[in-house]
């Protein structure tokens, strides 16, 4: 089972969303809201959220999403107790709340909308809720017996098991020739067909990298940890340079991109100097 969660400004259209009769929606959750239609329940937000006029995101929106094969066993009443298992997750239960269920694709999931403004007037801190909400949809698959994403995760790794051994075996033979750059690495890892793919978030800074193979896209570290990016610029760094780094690189050359690092590649990489894991490395950077 997957969560999402993220605060937003527009109450009213969001909640016409999940109401949404094209979508096949029905209403399996209602907490503290009485009205019949989007604009009603947004209404019945807004007087909450009027004591707390600095908070402009002050709706939360989740998506709750069974796999397709759990979800068919559910009726409303299975709906309502995991919508209402996980606002309490959520530590969102005495919050206002309605919830709905999509059934317009094989994929049945709820859309809840919470007042992020509680009745005390004070606002719900949504810091890292896109994580806590999948800590939480984790948490109550769990105790529902419901499949958890690791477990999905888990099974689809499995069925890829020899791709995922060819992938390695060609990054392995690729290291061989020492590269000296994550250029260099990335078009000889292309000669034997494996598409290496920088994540580069919208700050322009690296987080890592995905390998697609044979029609098959995957996080390097789902293929073997030992290509995770931390590990890769380790290596590289070593076939760059004898010298030995104190602090992660702060910008690095990717497809003729300067970039920089996220704060958790650095992070990463900063452990793996201090536990004494690089022997050799690079400069500022493995620019070329």
């Amino acid at each position: 089972m997957i969560g999402k969660g993220h605060a937003i400004a527009g109450t009213k259209v969001s909640i016409s969303y999940g109401w949404n009769q094209g979508k096949e929606a029905e209403i399996v959750l209602r907490e503290y809201v009485s009205g019949d239609t989007p604009a009603e329940i947004a209404e019945e937000f807004k007087i909450i959220q009027s004591q707390n006029e600095r908070c402009n995101k002050n709706t939360l929106s989740f998506i709750v999403s069974p796999t397709i094969e759990d979800g068919k066993n559910l009726n409303n009443k299975d709906l309502e107790e995991l919508a209402r298992k996980f606002l309490k997750e959520m530590k969102l239960q005495d919050h206002q709340s309605i919830g709905f269920v999509h059934r317009d694709k094989a994929h049945t999931h709820l859309h809840i909308y919470t007042n992020r403004i509680g009745f005390d007037g004070k606002a719900y801190n949504d810091s890292f809720i896109g994580k806590r909400s999948q800590i939480a949809a984790e948490n109550v698959a769990k105790e529902l017996g419901f499949t958890r994403v690791k477990e999905v995760q888990q099974g689809k790794l499995q069925e890829l098991k020899g791709l995922r051994q060819e992938i390695k075996r060609i990054h392995d033979r690729v290291l061989q020739t020492k590269p000296k750059s994550l250029d260099d690495y990335i078009n000889k890892m292309k000669t034997y067909k494996v598409e290496v793919i920088p994540t580069i978030n919208k700050a322009n800074k690296l987080q890592g990298f995905r390998m697609e193979y044979n029609g098959v896209n995957l996080k390097a570290s789902e293929i073997d940890r030992s290509m995770s990016g931390n590990k890769l610029i380790a290596v590289i760094s070593q076939n760059k340079s004898f010298t030995r780094l104190k602090e992660a690189p702060r910008n690095l050359l990717v497809l003729n991109k300067t970039v920089q690092l996220s704060s958790n590649l650095a992070s990463k990489i900063t452990k793996d100097i201090i536990k004494g894991a690089l022997k050799k490395v690079m400069d500022t950077g493995i620019g070329m």
